[in-house]
């Protein structure tokens, strides 16, 4: 396959944003389905089970797509593709890693914000302080790959427009 140079930062950053669009979508219908199924009459009804299948949603959304094709629908739209640090397609064991390593995006972030019993603005201010530190640990890899790719043996790589030309002739 014919792959263009790292993905600048921007292009990532706007890929994961079209990425959460679409993820209410799905989040939405889950939960919906969850909650018809269960007759959930009040929002702190089984909220600690739905939250759990909620990240088995969206664990198996990128579980899903990552081993197949390596691209979710806004990668495919902004031509970006996830292999292996050696451009290799990525396998399950390796996929669910890489999922659960980018929750760490946001995770430290909320517990901090709960250890200090933050209030008002530092409750977005502290998560705030976390992305953007995770989004800072691609200028400390030589290949500009966040901290998560790097840990989990995974890498961005971009889709050059003769690769998605050829692909859709086909």
């Amino acid at each position: 396959m014919n792959t263009t140079a790292i993905p600048s930062l921007r292009r990532r950053l706007a890929s994961m944003l079209y990425e959460s669009m679409l993820l209410f979508g799905v989040v939405f219908v889950s939960e919906w389905l969850f909650s018809t199924m269960l007759e959930q009459r009040h929002a702190l009804y089984l909220r600690n089970i739905s939250q759990v299948w909620l990240f088995l949603v969206i664990g198996v959304y990128f579980v899903w797509f990552w081993t197949h094709g390596g691209q979710t629908l806004a990668m495919k739209t902004w031509r970006i593709k996830l292999v292996t640090a050696d451009g290799n397609a990525i396998g399950f064991k390796r996929a669910v890693g890489r999922h659960l390593l980018a929750w760490m995006w946001i995770l430290p972030g909320f517990a901090a914000a709960w250890a200090t019993g933050a209030k008002g603005w530092m409750l977005i201010l502290i998560p705030a302080a976390n992305v953007l530190l995770w989004t800072l640990t691609v200028l400390l890899d030589p290949n500009r790959q966040f901290l998560h790719d790097r840990i989990a043996g995974t890498r961005v790589i971009g889709v050059s427009d003769q690769a998605v030309k050829s692909k859709a002739a086909a």
